[in-house]
């Protein structure tokens, strides 16, 4: 039996990578629902791995390369693309970002306007990531959750974890060196007489933001990165400028709802990528940052190789200690 601590993103994709690889599996978690814990429930649900290879390099592009197809699996994913667009002052940060990734087409407003009418006249400029895609996170965490019970797996939902687990896969609460928090806010507006299909990402000198379109007129809108571990909710001038972004997105979202606010801590390493690591007996998956169901996929087969024999590569950042 290999015992899991945390039912949020990364236990759930593990126990179910380690039930496929034939393991008998336990998962603990205080809680009493799927992610109800976890960071991830705060998520953007942004599979874009091109688009987030702008500050985390190549190995985030390759890690995530896989996460669309294998959350097909179990949940709905959109096959949109990303839209990120700049206002014209800040083009700038448009070519800064278009240098910086591959895997898109420069588009016209011509072009823009097609792809989301809505934006028509808005926007001169944007880049277009045809491959990324999106999906709901707290959906995609409770249909997890049901496919890791259908290959057997119990999920001990109000339970603390013993001490001795297999795997931690508790984010922020895990006592790992060198793991800080990130924290990352967010607003659910709700605004159906607008109409937009895809994730749009609005770049900014000083905080770029995103837009994801959720069901029934929904769309949630967040900051990429605050560099803070303050745990109390989101700050007025980081919803202001999360609004005003929406604002600028279009003047429709002036008349939005706002159905929710939000804030999260995501645990990072100082390279701001995932590792496996094992400290005293227990392995530990952390530091997915802010790439979680992005990453969660590759290293969850990754630690379910490790701890069903198979031999770590060179990409597993193993750190043991007595």
């Amino acid at each position: 039996m290999i015992t899991i601590a945390g039912a949020g993103l990364a236990g759930l994709a593990s126990a179910l990578e380690l039930a496929r690889r034939g393991a008998s599996v336990r998962i603990f978690d205080p809680g009493d629902s799927p992610g109800s814990n976890s960071v991830a429930r705060f998520a953007g649900g942004m599979l874009a791995p091109w688009c987030e290879s702008e500050c985390a390099g190549d190995e985030v592009l390759a890690l995530g390369s896989v996460a669309a197809d294998w959350w097909t699996q179990f949940t709905p994913v959109t096959r949109a693309g990303t839209l990120v667009l700049a206002p014209p002052r800040d083009r700038p940060e448009l070519i800064r970002f278009a240098r910086r990734t591959s895997g898109h087409a420069e588009v016209s407003a011509t072009e823009i306007a097609k792809f989301e009418p809505a934006l028509s006249t808005r926007f001169r400029h944007g880049l277009f990531f045809a491959q990324e895609a999106h999906l709901d996170p707290r959906r995609a965490l409770r249909d997890l959750a049901r496919a890791v019970q259908d290959l057997g797996v119990e999920i001990c939902f109000g339970t603390k974890a013993p001490t001795d687990v297999d795997l931690d896969c508790t984010g922020i609460a895990a006592a790992l060196p060198d793991l800080r928090a990130v924290r990352g806010e967010m607003a659910i507006l709700h605004c159906p007489d607008i109409s937009i299909t895809r994730t749009l990402r609005l770049l900014h000198p000083r905080m770029p933001l995103y837009l994801v379109p959720r069901a029934d007129g929904q769309f949630m809108i967040g900051a990429t990165m605050i560099e803070s571990a303050s745990t109390r909710p989101p700050t007025v001038r980081s919803l202001t400028e999360m609004l005003s972004a929406a604002y600028t997105l279009h003047p429709g979202f002036a008349e939005a709802s706002v159905i929710e606010t939000g804030a999260g801590l995501r645990p990072a390493f100082p390279d701001n990528l995932p590792r496996i690591q094992r400290e005293g007996g227990t392995i530990y998956l952390n530091g997915l940052y802010r790439h979680g169901f992005l990453l969660a996929p590759a290293m969850a087969a990754r630690v379910a190789t490790y701890l069903t024999g198979g031999t770590a590569d060179e990409d597993i950042r193993e750190r043991k200690t007595a």
